[in-house]
């Protein structure tokens, strides 16, 4: 990582608040080249507190560009750090048109040549595209890294129609602890408490809307910019990485989009910027990259981006399994279309007698965490107790195999009950026996006709299932072979169905993977500069001050802990996200964030799933004597007919309790 500290322009920055029609007002931090002469502004509209949570991501990037020659907005959504409101569900159409206004105001100000940009990764991703789906006239071009064009079958909520058990509640409880924690009074004055305890009176957990919808209904299609591609009239840059859950995304982009105004890029990342270095690499000059994409569409200068391929994509070569990679290797292929004139079908039928696929319940504790981040623990690790709980067929690789895109299988299946669902992984098999996962898919059986409805599955029946697995750039080599293994179970990704343990029978006879082969090539001239940033706040990490910690370990606490007991039959898979710690930031705040992710199962039991996080917040200025700490707890169970969801927030100031509440729902399973 080079630190840049020269730039074409001296910058300056100023935190301001945005007006929006309602009086509501929205905190912003705007970095801009000190020039007389009005330049584009690039925005950067999400939730995630700009004056602490982001602070560090916001200093490496927002300063980079403006030194470059545009003014770099970091805008917090409203009801959430510094911004006034209260805050909604996400992605809310108030959002989105809170979102639009910024961008006008942007335009209108004197500084502003009239040109806007939008960027982000996720949740600013997300923001990016949906807004300029909503096509505000000065929002010009877009930067989407690692986010969704659909929020139903591609984000935290479900997958192949099934209920994300891992992410959707992770996620869930994540943002209710976020969401509860208190403006800054460094930053919004004595109003803080008045202000937090509003924002905390409207609270409401997000799981309660995201179980109320397990089908793609209005509710997701209204999220969803894959409804109407057409809307979106800004030129697109769409970045993901194969380590990333939202991959998909990029290539239904470049699909989709006139090629006149879309790239994409899929590297081998993580849900991360990819210059920032973290596992799996290599890395890219992404701020290079991207400021090719603003002069080219914000200021009309020809930098040749619109003559790069139409999706740039990282083939990685066969590793062995590990739960961190810091480099993959691979090379970079071009590909001037999608779907790629390079990349053919090919069907591998599946040979045998059929096959009872009955998976333990805790198929899918080495399945890895659902959006790496670069951790320790975060990849898969050696498939090979995951492949004998299922029914697993190989084939055999003659010469090395290149795939990219997104495989599939077509199974024929026979069930004796009426829900189900079906896992496939596709794995690469060393000849050491050792099995790596390249990618996976997943189809609740009720979802086979469509995911926009449910329709149960007659017992006793045998019908062909089709679906996709989750795209990839992998090379196969000679010697190792191509393993696909199906299981009905994957907890805790996939929460079970009643009557799950019953398993399903596989007829190999009729039934097909189908693999994207890749052209293979000698070389290819597709290259990206080294990393560069600016430098970011000096942000430390450590113990508080106070020594203060929201629990006392004997030593710390492992990162991905499976526990199994054998007695019971009990599977706990305990995570630990590893967001943040204790930091300590330059203008004195200090922040402690401590959560713990728990799913448990009995082996034999889908009813038995279970999970449960837990969250400790402090944010504390010692010169300001403010002291505040959130503390959440979020569970879900089931039976056979509802999900049922318990939430609490506590909320302190110094010793005073100030808010309490619980929450507890019964939600009916209607397709979960």
């Amino acid at each position: 990582m080079r630190i840049r500290t020269s730039f074409p322009f001296e910058t300056a920055s100023d935190d301001v608040r945005i007006p929006l029609p309602d009086g509501t007002l929205l905190y912003a931090r705007v970095w801009r080249p000190l020039t007389q002469e009005p330049v584009p502004a690039i925005l950067e509209y999400l939730p995630y507190r700009l004056t602490d949570w982001t602070a560090p991501r916001d200093g490496q990037r927002h300063p980079w560009y403006a030194g470059h020659g545009y003014a770099s907005v970091r805008v917090d959504v409203r009801g959430h750090g510094n911004s006034g409101g209260l805050p909604g569900d996400a992605y809310s159409a108030t959002e989105l048109a809170d979102g639009v206004e910024v961008v006008e105001w942007l335009a209108a100000q004197p500084w502003c040549d009239g040109r806007v940009g939008m960027f982000g990764i996720s949740w600013g991703g997300f923001d990016s595209l949906r807004i300029a789906a909503l096509a505000p006239e000065p929002l010009k071009a877009v930067v989407t890294v690692c986010a969704t064009d659909d929020r139903y079958d591609n984000d935290v909520h479900y997958t192949g129609g099934s209920v994300l058990a891992a992410d959707m509640h992770a996620w869930a409880a994540t943002m209710l602890a976020f969401t509860s924690r208190p403006p800054d009074p460094l930053h919004v004055g004595d109003a803080w408490r008045e202000m937090w305890l509003a924002r905390l009176d409207a609270l409401e957990p997000f799981v309660h809307t995201w179980l109320d919808h397990q089908t793609r209904d209005d509710y997701w299609r209204r999220g969803s910019v894959r409804e109407d591609y057409a809307a979106i009239g800004a030129a697109v840059l769409a970045v993901g990485g194969w380590h990333d859950p939202y991959r998909d995304t990029v290539l239904r982009l470049v699909e989709h989009l006139p090629a006149d105004r879309v790239r994409g890029i899929v590297g081998p990342w993580s849900h991360q910027y990819p210059d920032r270095g973290l596992p799996p690499g290599p890395a890219i000059g992404f701020l290079q990259e991207t400021l090719r994409w603003w002069d080219q569409h914000l200021k009309g200068v020809d930098t040749g981006i619109m003559r790069e391929p139409l999706l740039r994509a990282y083939v990685s070569d066969s590793h062995p399994p590990a739960t961190t990679l810091d480099t993959l290797p691979g090379r970079w292929v071009g590909e001037p279309a999608w779907p790629s004139p390079h990349v053919t079908t090919v069907a591998y039928g599946l040979q045998g007698a059929p096959v009872l696929v009955r998976s333990p319940q805790h198929t899918g504790v080495d399945a890895g965490r659902f959006r790496p981040l670069g951790n320790d623990a975060d990849l898969p690790p050696d498939q090979r107790e995951e492949d004998a709980r299922s029914a697993s067929f190989e084939f055999a690789t003659g010469e090395e195999t290149w795939i990219l895109g997104r495989p599939r299988v077509r199974l024929r299946v026979t069930s004796e009950v009426p829900r189900g669902q079906v896992v496939a992984r596709l794995c690469d098999v060393a000849p050491d026996g050792s099995s790596t996962l390249v990618t996976r898919g997943v189809l609740n059986l009720s979802a086979r006709h469509g995911r926009d409805r449910a329709v149960p599955w007659e017992p006793g029946s045998t019908q062909e299932v089709a679906f996709g697995l989750n795209a990839v750039g992998h090379a196969f080599p000679p010697g190792h072979r191509i393993r696909l293994a199906v299981s009905s179970a994957y907890w805790p990704w996939i929460w079970p169905q009643p009557g799950a343990q019953a398993g399903f029978t596989l007829e190999p006879a009729g039934s097909f993977l189908e693999l994207p082969v890749r052209a293979r090539e000698a070389a290819s001239d597709i290259a990206f500069e080294e990393p560069e940033q600016s430098a970011p706040p000096g942000v430390t990490r450590g113990v508080a001050a106070d020594g203060w910690s929201p629990a006392t370990l004997d030593e710390p606490r492992p990162e991905r802990l499976v526990v199994r007991d054998v007695a019971k039959g009990e599977w706990r898979l305990e995570v630990d996200p590893r967001y943040g710690g204790t930091r300590m930031y330059p203008d004195g705040l200090e922040i402690t964030e401590d959560g713990l992710e728990t799913y448990t199962i009995d082996e034999q039991d889908p009813l038995s799933a279970r999970t449960r996080s837990d969250w400790t917040i402090r944010l504390h200025r010692p010169e300001l004597a403010w002291d505040t700490t959130v503390r959440t707890r979020s569970e879900i169970t089931c039976d056979g007919t509802d999900f049922h969801t318990s939430d609490e927030v506590v909320c302190t100031a110094g010793d005073e309790v100030v808010f309490h509440r619980t929450w507890e729902k019964r939600i009916p399973r209607t397709a979960g």
